[in-house]
């Protein structure tokens, strides 16, 4: 049996990769962040039934070149060759790929983007992520990083002169102007103190602007515009046929349509239909993309 795990900053999901493709989270429990040997024994416990191979969707950056894993919110993690690590203390082959690479992969090979050439998935939650997969085959590029578009110091929080009050916002990976800190639903939130000096949480924010709140509109107006900014960059970059979204900001559907407007409004491209969409994977992403890397690893699932 090939068992999927999608391991993030607050829980390990676990799966069991069936005869038809597909992965249903079977089971859920909490990831231990800051202790290695805690981490192994919470594997173990999830991968008690594998019998044979693992397959891992892993929050952070991974290089599968190197092996080494950049995993911000799981400092246990960080700096380690993840892959072959855990392959020594379960015993078991083990298969990594990064989360926001394995959404994009089960959009574009069973969901939103399936026959279609150039797929984008990306992330809009926590943090800004992303993933590429061109004619089927998922492109990592240079030390794993393609698809990355949260991180560059790009935005200007300006927006060109159209926009005021908004400050620079530092990142987590230590620049300033990245996408991942504005475009965030954490980013949402820093533009919302800025513009009107108040702290709101996303879904409080997003809350007030769908009940015509001013603030709330002003706050989002800014918040799409520079993600859509950075955006279209990407759109006139790579051409994609469709940019499915995954994350919490996903699941409002009034933004999602207004960042795909704004977004289509920037690109060179005519788009007669919607570009970006929520994806079919939204909820389940990791853990189907972590079963289609596993047959393109290990081989089918019988074998």
């Amino acid at each position: 049996m090939i068992s999927c795990y999608d391991i993030g900053g607050s829980f390990i999901r676990s799966g069991a990769l069936q005869s038809a493709g597909t992965v249903e989270e079977s089971e859920r429990i909490e990831t231990p962040r800051n202790d290695w040997e805690e981490f192994v024994q919470a594997v173990k416990k999830a991968a008690a039934t594998a019998t044979s191979r693992i397959s891992i969707s892993l929050a952070g950056a991974y290089d599968q070149r190197t092996g080494i894993a950049d995993v911000a919110n799981i400092p246990c993690l960080h700096g380690r060759e993840v892959e072959k690590e855990l392959s020594a203390a379960l015993g078991l082959p083990v298969a990594i790929i990064n989360d926001a690479n394995a959404f994009a992969l089960a959009e574009a090979v069973d969901g939103t983007g399936r026959n279609k050439p150039v797929v984008f998935g990306i992330i809009l939650g926590s943090g800004v992520g992303g993933g590429l997969v061109i004619n089927g085959d998922l492109v990592t590029g240079f030390g794993g990083i393609a698809g990355e578009w949260g991180h560059g110091p790009i935005i200007d929080p300006a927006a060109g002169g159209t926009l005021s009050r908004i400050g620079h916002f530092a990142c987590g990976c230590g620049l300033v102007g990245c996408v991942d800190a504005v475009g965030s639903a954490r980013g949402m939130e820093r533009i919302h103190s800025s513009l009107h000096g108040t702290r709101l949480s996303s879904r409080e924010i997003t809350r007030d602007w769908h009940q015509g709140s001013e603030e709330a509109t002003e706050t989002v107006d800014a918040f799409t515009t520079l993600l859509c900014r950075a955006l279209s960059v990407l759109v006139n970059t790579l051409g994609p046929d469709v940019i499915p979204v995954s994350g919490g900001l996903s699941n409002d559907s009034k933004l999602l349509e207004l960042i795909d407007r704004k977004t289509r409004d920037l690109v060179l491209a005519s788009y007669a239909e919607p570009l970006v969409v929520r994806g079919d994977f939204a909820q389940n992403g990791g853990l189907h993309g972590a079963g289609i890397f596993a047959r393109r690893i290990f081989g089918s699932v019988g074998e």
